[in-house]
């Protein structure tokens, strides 16, 4: 098992709090011990959030490890898109490598499935990226990453036609024209109504498809030599905007190789 502690970087709570000087330790028992729950609960909410989840300890998370790297994070949409709340919402979380061919049976006690990603909360284990990123949501409301209903569905169909246009070996099937026929319908949504799928503010559903698309960029580029037109600039744009921001670039770093994990879907 190979074990990363990442911890994002110190946020200041309160202007006040900002000019106390304390080792990390002595602010954590600052902040539960000498400002009791229920001066906290008259904290505005964002603050009182803040708190608690800079006092909580790092949560774990199990994830694939890489095949051809095996102290390196193998590449999964998935599991980056749970990374990437943790990020956004500057949660602590210890990362868990799992080798998903040789299953450690420590593992397979905590999932008897034998999936990822996996992420442990209240003492329960929980899987699935949709589960545990509404979970997430619900124990560290702020910062607030929901998504109106009405927008959650938003791009929800532009991964599984990109794996069938990524795997097709009939250039005149439809795949590829599916394909970009969401994207331009994309493309107009976030002309209408972005730069992110819920307006100005970044939302669940944007870190649910940004990993995505990043791998429709990278894959269809290293197998099919195709990229998204340039005429689409909202995409274009919007891609650029979240493949910059630093939780995206954090959790890139930790992730080896795109390719690996398409290699056996396109060439096996």
């Amino acid at each position: 098992m190979s074990t990363a502690r990442i911890s994002p970087s110190a946020t200041a709570i309160s202007a006040t709090i900002r000019h106390i000087s304390m080792s990390p330790p002595s602010r954590r028992t600052f902040l539960t011990t000498l400002l009791p729950p229920l001066v906290i609960a008259r904290l505005p909410r964002k603050h009182a959030a803040k708190i608690y989840s800079k006092a909580s300890d790092p949560l774990e998370v199990c994830a694939k490890e890489s095949l051809a790297s095996p102290s390196k994070l193998g590449d999964c949409p998935f599991t980056q898109r749970v990374l990437l709340t943790l990020e956004e919402k500057n949660l602590p979380y210890d990362l868990k490598l799992v080798d998903l061919r040789n299953k450690p049976e420590w593992f397979l006690n905590v999932s008897p499935e034998g999936k990822v990603p996996l992420i442990k909360l209240d003492e329960k284990w929980i899987p699935d990226s949709d589960v545990i990123t509404e979970a997430l949501e619900e124990k560290f409301p702020e910062p607030s990453l929901a998504t109106p209903p009405e927008k959650a569905a938003v791009g929800s169909k532009i991964f599984s036609t990109f794996i069938g246009f990524l795997k097709s070996k009939d250039i005149s099937d439809g795949t590829e024209q599916a394909l970009l026929d969401l994207l331009t319908d994309f493309n107009s949504y976030l002309e209408k109504n972005g730069p992110f799928i819920n307006g100005e503010v970044i939302s669940a559903t944007d870190l649910s498809l940004a990993p995505k698309l990043y791998h429709l960029e990278i894959a269809l580029g290293h197998y099919k030599k195709w990229y998204i037109p340039d005429s689409l600039t909202y995409v274009k744009s919007y891609m650029k905007t979240i493949f910059s921001r630093d939780s995206f670039i954090k959790t890139r770093a930790l992730v080896e190789d795109v390719i690996e994990g398409w290699r056996s879907k396109v060439e096996g």
